[in-house]
């Protein structure tokens, strides 16, 4: 029972519902594509290279605020992150709703994308950093299941109301949140390093040693396949889909609410069994080759029906549901004076390979079917992401009390 009591903290609590909001506004653009972009006057297919445009613009936002919160995070405290970047992507939603051009769209997605970078990553550290070893994976994985479900939210907001109203609904839900923060301290851990002479939110420090740079770019590239899949195989789903000769109109909106549903429940299998089996790594490898098992029947089974293509896209979802995991082994794995820098910039950086994986996806696209680009793209980062986790430290239990 102290037990439970501990992990439902009220800045575990907030920093999950933080993560909802973030995951509402996140994936809105991805729900609402097809009809935004139509009522731009796009139609045929600039719907896809517009799309594929604008995630990429907002990826590169992304990008950009996981840089710019990280350092913020580690010098200034993870509340001023917590604070800044929930207003600052709150405001950008509520003015997509108000877009009539396409290069209008694109820099509310880019502001938007600096700031929900910043979300995640301040949360998890937060997180970490307050809660005892033993349980603290337990309240990683809260955050994330519970986050993940704003992308649910989204899907039916989206279906019952217009476009426009789904933004200006996530921009009111998170300068709502913002108000319940002021109830939220700063983490002790980051409150006695910041009495002390070290330096802090240097992002440049984890390129001064190649072992650090080596662990930091492994924490990257384990998360590789799980931006393929939310990226490509779903965000596109329509158009997989008709090259799959489906009778039936696939949603993309539907599509991603069944994979974060998926990836929800994953998120909370993967962070229990990682309790269980007291190992981050093994669980990891277990949930990558879910992933390449997931991979293969959504690109080679016989698709029949609407609700089969539905059912792969959750079990796509749940197969890459170790996202809370990959990011909690970031934040476990450097001091605490660059933890929030890491901890921010790795599900940023993830975020951001959607940009060459799509770049690589359209390339190869254009001489194959879809079905094989996506073969090769998928497959090559199942491969980086294995060998990567394969000289990873296993950073289960481990003290956090310490820096670089």
């Amino acid at each position: 029972m102290n037990t439970l009591k501990q992990i439902l903290r009220p800045p575990v609590i907030i920093a999950a519902l933080g993560y909802f909001v973030d995951i509402y506004d996140l994936l809105l653009f991805s729900i609402v594509r097809v009809p935004s972009l139509r009522a731009l006057g796009r139609t045929g297919d600039a719907l896809l290279r517009d799309g594929i445009f604008l995630i990429n613009i907002q990826m590169a936002g992304l990008l950009t605020g996981g840089i710019l919160w990280g350092i913020l995070g580690d010098k200034r405290g993870r509340l001023s992150v917590l604070f800044g970047s929930i207003l600052l992507y709150s405001l950008a939603n509520l003015a997509n709703g108000f877009v009539t051009t396409v290069p209008q769209y694109a820099i509310l997605r880019f502001i938007a994308g600096v700031g929900l970078a910043g979300e995640l990553g301040a949360g998890i550290t937060l997180v970490a950093e307050i809660l005892p070893k033993h349980i603290r994976g337990y309240g990683t994985t809260l955050v994330a299941a519970v986050g993940l479900f704003g992308a649910v939210l989204a899907y039916f907001v989206a279906e019952l109301t217009d476009w426009q109203v789904a933004y200006w609904i996530g921009g009111g839900l998170g300068l709502c949140l913002l108000l319940l923060r002021y109830s939220v301290a700063e983490s002790g851990m980051f409150a006695e390093v910041r009495d002390k002479k070290v330096e802090r939110g240097n992002f440049f420090i984890l390129f001064s040693r190649g072992p650090l740079l080596a662990n930091y770019l492994r924490c990257i590239l384990i998360g590789l396949p799980i931006w393929f899949v939310i990226g490509i195989l779903v965000t596109f789903s329509p158009e997989f889909a008709v090259s799959m000769s489906l009778p039936e109109a696939i949603d993309a909106g539907k599509a991603v609410m069944c994979c974060y549903i998926g990836l929800s429940l994953g998120d909370l299998s993967s962070g229990l069994l990682s309790q269980a089996l007291k190992s981050r790594k093994k669980v990891v490898l277990v949930f990558l080759f879910l992933t390449a098992t997931a991979m293969a029947i959504y690109l080679t089974s016989t698709v029949l029906s609407a609700t089969a293509f539905y059912t792969r896209c959750f079990f796509l979802g749940f197969a890459i549901g170790y996202w809370a995991l990959f990011v909690t082994i970031a934040a476990e794995q450097f001091g605490t004076n660059i933890r929030a820098t890491v901890a921010t910039t790795v599900p940023n950086f993830v975020r951001g390979t959607v940009v060459p994986l799509t770049l690589a996806f359209e390339w190869l696209r254009i001489s194959h079917s879809m079905i094989f680009s996506a073969w090769v793209v998928g497959g090559a980062s199942l491969l980086i992401a294995t060998l990567a986790l394969w000289k990873m430290k296993e950073t289960f239990g481990k003290d956090l009390h310490f820096v670089e």
